[in-house]
């Protein structure tokens, strides 16, 4: 199935090609035509899998084609609330290049930042508001907001709702929604209060599970490094010089470490920002805008901002260290494959590291492979020879593998195509190293030509 057959409106399909999307994800397969109907949706999807396009396209559509007088002011007809201020900011991106040609008018707000621009542009009008919950009640107690003529409302990621104390303040803007509506409620997980929720919240809705398939890890190739914590640096400034590395998320555990480990590749030549909690919302859009436009090709993050980074075409992840949950690792690599891409997954792992490695290994049923032809290998406690799993643990799984991650593994021989040969740098001491913006409001408007400037 393509674009083409989902009855799609010119300036919609147009701007899907603008942007190189030619084939709907299975969720936008299923979900696009039931909301162009005007059903409500119960949708279970994680991120990654083309869930924003899923509602943003239809959205969009309906709004486009019931749109009234150009000259009136404009009211908000769909409200889409986010658990967090980058995936509010995503999503408003995304609802930018899906209407581009529209001439829709779309604003994001969140807190963090200033009102006041928020508040500017909610008094010029708009059709479609992202927001998230603290801020849309604070605007709306203070004057702001009236949602009273929201048409379309969405509820992202309810279960992240759920977890960061949230549903308190959903219910009370529900509570201040037109009776009449049309409601897309997402979550990931399910559990008894997000359902409960749902219950309050739908009529009648059309179920759709989109299940995070574990194909979509298979897709993606992951590799393991064995090496001493203190070469891990050196490890990844060389992996770094190659020109297969287009662009490389990076994954720290810690903001310190994140902020260290930037200023050390941008001393070692490699231009890279750090992104965690530490920084102020205005640096991290900043981070972000950057990486997406190519203008920084590394980026150094924490898991905690992690959420909001969907880049296109991100060649590489790297975990500079193994996360303390083996589902972390799930989400980090996702992020280069995402929609059906492939890409490649690279692991740090030092001998402390080994234990969580292991309980890695179990989760995704498989080992990953070894890549041992580099200079600052590590062997302790036999390491690069061990396979992980036992016998049971694989059964079921050699089919799909044919036990070839296993056996890469095991004799130590997998080649990286990263790097054909790397050799310890020296410093510029001369000795070998060792230690070593997203907008906030803009029009959709044809060609672009009207578009606001981004809020800095």
């Amino acid at each position: 199935m393509s674009f083409e057959n989902l009855n799609l409106i010119k300036p919609i399909y147009t701007a899907l090609i603008k942007k190189g999307y030619n084939t709907p994800t299975p969720i936008q397969q299923k979900a696009i035509p039931v909301i162009l109907e005007g059903r409500e949706v119960l949708g279970s999807a994680q991120t990654g899998t083309g869930k924003t396009a899923a509602f943003a396209i239809p959205i969009l559509q309906k709004l486009y084609e019931t749109k009234g007088d150009k000259n009136s002011r404009r009211k908000i007809r769909s409200l889409i609330l986010s658990p967090t201020r980058e995936l509010a900011v995503q999503i408003g991106e995304s609802f930018k290049d899906y209407g581009l040609f529209t001439g829709l008018k779309k604003t994001v707000v969140y807190g963090g930042v200033s009102q006041r621009p928020q508040t500017e542009r909610i008094k010029e009008g708009v059709d479609i508001l992202i927001a998230t919950p603290g801020r849309l009640l604070d605007l709306m107690n203070q004057g702001y907001i009236r949602l009273d003529s929201v048409e379309i409302f969405v509820l992202d990621e309810a279960d992240r709702m759920l977890d960061m104390g949230f549903i308190t303040d959903i219910k009370k803007i529900i509570a201040r929604l037109p009776e009449k509506k049309q409601t897309l409620f997402f979550s990931a997980t399910m559990p008894p209060k997000i359902v409960e929720l749902a219950d309050e919240l739908l009529e009648n809705p059309v179920r759709i599970d989109i299940r995070p398939e574990k194909a979509n890890v298979d897709k993606i190739d992951q590799r393991v490094y064995f090496v001493a914590k203190d070469s891990k640096r050196d490890l990844l400034r060389d992996i770094l010089s190659e020109a297969e590395v287009s662009s490389a998320l990076i994954f720290t555990r810690t903001k310190y470490g994140a902020e260290k480990l930037s200023d050390y590749l941008n001393r070692m030549d490699h231009r890279s920002e750090a992104l965690h909690s530490d920084k102020s919302q205005n640096q991290r859009q900043k981070a972000l805008n950057n990486f997406k436009s190519g203008k920084t090709k590394i980026l150094v993050a924490t898991d905690i901002v992690s959420r909001g980074i969907d880049v296109d075409q991100l060649s590489h992840v790297i975990n500079f260290e193994i996360p303390m949950e083996s589902e972390t690792y799930v989400h980090r690599i996702g992020r280069t494959g995402r929609a059906g891409a492939t890409g490649i997954a690279l692991s740090f792992c030092d001998s402390e590291e080994r234990k969580l490695l292991k309980n890695i290994s179990r989760l995704i049923k498989r080992d990953i492979p070894v890549i041992s032809d580099h200079p600052y290998i590590s062997n302790n406690g036999g390491i690069v020879r061990e396979s992980f799993l036992t016998d049971d643990e694989m059964k079921g799984d050699k089919k799909k593998s044919g036990g070839r991650n296993r056996r890469s593994q095991g004799n130590g021989k997998h080649k990286s195509p990263v790097h054909k040969e790397m050799r310890p740098r020296k410093s510029r001491g001369g000795r070998a190293n060792e230690n070593s913006s997203s907008e906030s409001g803009e029009f959709f408007s044809k060609g672009g030509r009207n578009a606001r400037r981004r809020s800095r």
